[in-house]
């Protein structure tokens, strides 16, 4: 009797203590099932986190604009000059549409400051009429750091090879965040970044060119629809070592010819974009010594996704998703590895997510895109 009542203990202490350890794997399970959804919901409930900048614009101490500087609202091409040339304002709210003058001064020089947000409340739009080469262009941002351009729409008078200017410019700066914004018809390209610019992140933007382009410029071009140009010339050499770039979740839309973008020297990361321009002679172009992570786009209804030119270093085609497209979709070597993480969609999920939130889609300040 007495043996039978032992061993009916320790089935019983056995049972009770076998469960006890399932239950302790079970809640370590959970725990760590917490844990990991936690930091994936972190990293993807990127709106409204303002330290969530995406890509490499998110190096080099990071990117935050003017912060929470008290912002100064501006509805006219004066008030827009005088808030951008004055070093102690901030932060900039642009409402309605401003007109760029049509003269050699008209064009807006943001130069030589740090720390500053340019953004536009819904609908906020910044046009230029003028083709000349003079005249042209929207905004030219040199020798800045730590600048955040966001949901605002440049739109230019249409492509015309004469050298002129493209609607933006960034020029030797550093630590820029281009983000919900849509550059329509520039008169030499839309947005350009060249000599020694780095650290700078372009996101859910939007390029298109919705006017005929003009033929005749004295640079020889019938059709200069060439969006983004990384690198302003294969002498530029001082661009070695710099122009790190993240393109992600852009939309090379409607009209664009080439240059999407066109990249010397620099290491650039375009990745979760959407490419489709049925006028397109190429999209992505590696030139001299290019190193390129072309990663989990889409590339669908355009000619040669990707262009591999003369001298460039390396170019990686990895996740891509390629539909009813023409020309060269291999890439060649190995291009860098990024020194940062970011939000990976799928391939399949880009084309929906990018046509939904591209372009000057917020209402106003609203960061972290992801």
């Amino acid at each position: 009797m007495k043996l039978n009542l032992n061993v009916s203990v320790f089935i019983v202490s056995l049972f009770f203590g076998l469960t006890s350890c399932n239950n302790e794997e079970t809640a370590e399970t959970n725990a760590g099932t917490a844990q990991l959804e936690t930091k994936t919901s972190k990293n993807n409930a990127r709106v409204g986190d303002c330290a969530a900048v995406p890509g490499w614009a998110s190096q080099n101490g990071g990117t935050t604009g003017g912060g929470n500087a008290t912002e100064t609202v501006v509805s006219t091409y004066t008030q827009l000059k005088a808030a951008i040339e004055n070093t102690s304002v901030k932060v900039i709210k642009v409402t309605g549409t401003i007109t760029i003058p049509a003269t050699s001064t008209g064009r807006i020089a943001f130069q030589d400051q740090t720390g500053k947000t340019i953004y536009g409340a819904s609908g906020a739009k910044l046009v230029s009429t003028d083709q000349t080469k003079a005249n042209s262009g929207i905004l030219n941002i040199k020798r800045c750091k730590n600048i955040i351009l966001r949901n605002l729409i440049f739109e230019g008078p249409g492509a015309y090879d004469t050298d002129g200017w493209d609607n933006a410019i960034i020029d030797n700066c550093q630590n820029v965040w281009v983000d919900h914004c849509e550059f329509r018809d520039g008169v030499d390209g839309n947005l350009d970044i060249k000599n020694q610019s780095d650290f700078v992140t372009v996101s859910y933007t939007k390029f298109t060119y919705l006017k005929a382009p003009r033929p005749g410029g004295s640079g020889g071009s019938p059709d200069h629809r060439y969006s983004n140009l990384i690198g302003s010339s294969d002498g530029a050499t001082a661009d070695r070592g710099k122009l790190r770039i993240t393109f992600a979740r852009c939309w090379w839309a409607t009209g664009c010819k080439e240059r999407m973008p066109r990249v010397r020297f620099g290491k650039v990361h375009i990745v979760n974009n959407y490419f489709n321009s049925s006028a397109s002679n190429k999209c992505v172009a590696a030139g001299l010594e290019a190193s390129i992570r072309v990663e989990n786009n889409v590339f669908e209804n355009v000619n040669q996704p990707i262009d591999l030119m003369t001298g460039y270093t390396a170019v990686t085609v990895i996740g891509n998703i390629f539909t009813n497209t023409t020309g060269n979709t291999a890439g060649s070597n190995t291009a860098f590895t990024p020194s940062y993480t970011i939000p990976l969609l799928s391939a399949s999920a880009v084309k929906a997510d990018v046509t939904a939130g591209a372009g000057a889609t917020f209402t106003g300040n609203i960061c972290g895109s992801f």
